[in-house]
C-alpha cells in the first residue's frame, strides 16, 4: 500500500471515527446528567429510554416513517424537475431571467407557516399539501444552483462550438449541462435535507400519518421518549439521502472528486 492510499484510508477512517466519538460522548453525557439530576422521563428521557422506544413502538415508527419518506422523495422529486426547467429557462432568455428570478428570490421572505396553512385548505389533509410544502422548501436551492452552473459554462467554448455550427441543443449537451451538474449536485445535497424539514413541518399542520404527526400526538401525552425515538428516524432518513446524493455524485462525476482535492 502506498502513501498515499494509506492517507486517503487514514482520511476514510477519521470522517467517520471523530463524528462518532463525539456522538458517544454526547449521549454519555446525556445519559449521565439526566440520571444524576433524577430528571423526570415526560420532561427528558435518557438515550437508553429512546432506544428501548426505538425497539418497542417500531411497529408504530416504521408506518409513519414511511408515509414520511413518501412525502420527502416525490415533494423533492417535484422540486427537482421544477428547479431544473426554471433554470433552463432562466439561462436560455435574459428577458425570462428579468421576470423570474427576482419573483424566485422574493419567494423566499414568504414564510411557510403561512402558506402551509392554506394548502392544507385547499388539498385537504392527504399526501398532496406535505408533498407541495416539501417541494416549495427544496425548490429554491435546486433553482439558484442550477442557473449559476449554467451561467459559469465557458464562454469561449460556447463561442467555439456556434462558429462550427452547433445547434443550441448541443451546445446545451456538450458544455452547459457538464458545467452545471457539480452546481446541481450541490444544490441537491441541501435541498434533500431542507425535504425532510418540509416534510415534517407540512406533517404539523395537519396530517393523519407521518413522524411529524407522531410528534405531535406522543408530545401531547408526554410520550417524550416517542418523540425523541421519532427524531432519530427523522436524522437518520435525513443522513441516509444526504450520503445517497453524494454517493450518486462520485458515481456521475467522479473527476469533480479529484479536482475538489487538488
Amino acid at each position: 500500500m502506498t502513501v498515499t492510499s494509506r492517507r486517503e484510508v487514514g482520511d476514510r477512517i477519521g470522517r467517520w471515527l471523530w463524528p462518532a466519538l463525539v456522538l458517544l460522548a454526547l449521549l454519555a453525557a446525556w445519559e449521565t446528567a439526566v440520571r444524576l439530576a433524577d430528571t423526570p422521563r415526560w420532561m427528558l428521557p435518557p438515550p437508553t429510554a429512546v432506544a428501548a422506544a426505538l425497539r418497542d413502538d417500531r411497529a408504530l415508527l416504521l408506518p409513519n416513517a414511511w408515509v414520511t419518506l413518501q412525502e420527502i422523495l416525490l415533494g423533492f422529486a417535484l422540486a427537482l424537475l421544477a428547479g431544473l426547467l426554471t433554470g433552463v429557462a432562466i439561462d436560455s432568455s435574459r428577458t425570462i431571467e428579468r421576470a423570474l428570478y427576482p419573483l424566485i428570490i422574493a419567494s423566499q421572505t414568504i414564510p411557510l407557516v403561512a402558506l402551509a396553512p392554506i394548502l392544507l385548505i385547499w388539498f385537504g389533509y392527504g399526501l398532496l399539501p406535505k408533498v407541495l410544502v416539501t417541494a416549495l422548501v427544496a425548490f429554491f436551492p435546486l433553482a439558484v444552483n442550477t442557473v449559476d452552473g449554467l451561467h459559469a459554462a465557458d464562454g469561449e467554448t460556447l463561442a467555439l462550438l456556434r462558429s462550427l455550427g452547433a445547434s443550441p441543443g448541443q451546445r446545451f449537451r456538450l458544455v452547459k449541462l457538464p458545467s452545471a451538474l457539480p452546481h446541481l449536485f450541490t444544490g441537491a445535497r441541501i435541498a434533500i435535507t431542507f425535504s425532510v424539514v418540509g416534510a415534517v413541518f407540512g406533517e404539523l399542520v395537519g396530517a393523519s400519518a407521518g413522524l411529524g404527526y407522531l410528534m405531535e400526538r406522543a408530545g401531547a401525552q408526554f410520550q417524550t421518549a416517542r418523540v425523541f425515538a421519532a427524531i432519530v428516524l427523522l436524522a437518520l432518513i435525513g443522513v441516509t439521502l444526504f450520503a445517497s446524493v453524494a454517493l450518486l455524485e462520485r458515481l456521475l462525476l467522479p473527476w469533480r472528486r479529484h479536482v475538489t482535492r487538488e
